[in-house]
């Protein structure tokens, strides 16, 4: 059982969560900065993955190479990544080593070389990314959904286009650090073994006097949703569907979450069973909640061959407009297993905890126990989803597909 989490917010703005989890042996931190691609320029989309290339680079008093070596010292096994809201940076180590660990990521965050010498190379790693992507037409397929069932900037591709990145000068990374990398909104999780009151005076001491500043305002635009067809030639379809759902802050996420699990999570689930193993009509299929801070979706995803792709389309149609029929009790008691199960895992791995500490402050401003979620799944039930599914029946799609062939919108979404 883990002990209480704390939290600490600073005069700047910077959040500090902690969960201390004293079995183990390791500590694992996450820190979420408002410097995520919806603060790209529409001109330098690809800004965001580009500048945390960069700011790994030399930071402090080392250069590039020290940097590097000096985490390798220290045993941190480290990732970064891009959303639409946030840059982030993320790190495990022994729980000896976390302060020292942390004194290395506060020089990133705050004091980066961002050398001009290193701008192309870091340019060819996300170009390399945006190609990567582009060849994985499964991948492709759902981002372009995203991006069209989403208001722009909420939908973009996080590694950015490759037009784009090309026109990004070493003044565009200046400037996205500058207004980005700011304390206000800024998240600092950690979770393993640490003394609570030491972390909060080392943070305080390495981020408390980050001068206060707040990002920039995010302004949105409409979003496009109906029918894209991307032409490919292949002889695969893919095709993705989304529609509109509540985000994870909603009093009724946890009842959508429910029904969307007992339409894909397992080989038991009714898409596995009904689209793929009763008809064969495809080779992968899947549908998962997606939140943002505001809105949210499930978006589904199948893949099949050219000739079988209409048929596949219309049934995955057919099974959600079936779900607002309602689950049953089987379904459910399956889908319970399966979280439970996960829960346990989440709660035996300081990684995935300190994600999910920064995770519920930015969309709930709060932190969510184990236990508080392990009461939220026991007391879902058939009649609270059900309720749910009658109170929210299934809206407009969007779709997006990609192939040789263009496909007909099943009658039911029209």
């Amino acid at each position: 059982m883990s002990e209480p989490q704390r939290t600490h917010v600073y005069d700047n703005g910077l959040v500090l969560l902690a969960e201390p989890m004293p079995w183990l042996e390791s500590a694992a931190w996450a820190i979420f900065l408002p410097a995520g691609c919806c603060c790209d320029p529409p001109s330098r989309l690809g800004l965001s993955s580009l500048t945390t290339e960069m700011v790994q680079r030399g930071c402090g008093p080392r250069d590039s190479r020290q940097f590097l070596e000096a985490l390798e010292r220290l045993g941190v096994e480290h990732n970064s990544s891009v959303t639409a809201a946030h840059s982030s940076f993320s790190g495990a180590t022994v729980a000896e080593n976390l302060c020292d660990a942390l004194a290395l990521y506060a020089d990133l965050v705050r004091r980066p070389h961002l050398p001009a010498e290193q701008l192309e190379d870091a340019r060819q790693v996300c170009l390399q990314e945006v190609r990567a992507a582009e060849d994985d037409v499964a991948h492709k397929v759902m981002q372009e959904l995203r991006r069209r069932h989403y208001p722009d900037p909420w939908g973009r591709p996080s590694q950015g286009e490759l037009a784009p990145l090309e026109r990004v000068v070493l003044k565009d990374v200046q400037t996205h650090v500058a207004t980005t990398y700011v304390p206000r909104g800024t998240i600092l999780a950690v979770a393993g073994n640490f003394p609570w009151e030491r972390l909060r005076d080392t943070v305080g001491q390495l981020f408390g006097d980050w001068p206060a500043a707040a990002p920039p305002e995010v302004q949105e635009t409409s979003a496009l949703n109906g029918y894209q067809h991307l032409t490919f030639d292949s002889s695969q379809t893919q095709i993705g569907v989304a529609f509109a759902s509540v985000p994870y802050r909603h009093p009724d996420y946890f009842q959508a979450r429910g029904a969307v699990g007992v339409l894909s999570d397992g080989m038991s689930s009714r898409l596995f069973t009904e689209v793929r193993e009763k008809r064969g009509l495809c080779y992968s299929v899947y549908a998962s909640c997606h939140s943002l801070r505001d809105r949210g979706s499930v978006q589904c995803y199948a893949g099949t061959s050219t000739q079988r792709a209409q048929e596949t389309l219309n049934v995955l149609v057919d099974q959600l407009h079936q779900l607002a029929q309602g689950i049953q009790q089987a379904e459910l008691d399956r889908l319970n297993a399966r979280i439970k199960s996960n829960l346990i895992m989440q709660q035996e791995s300081s990684g995935s905890r300190c994600l999910a500490l920064a995770v519920d402050w930015y969309h709930l401003g709060r932190v969510r126990t184990l236990q508080e979620l392990g009461q939220i799944i026991d007391q879902l039930s058939c009649e609270s989803i059900n309720a749910y599914l009658a109170r929210n029946p299934t809206p407009t799609f969007t779709i997006v597909t990609l192939g040789a062939e263009q496909l007909e919108v099943p009658r039911a979404v029209s």
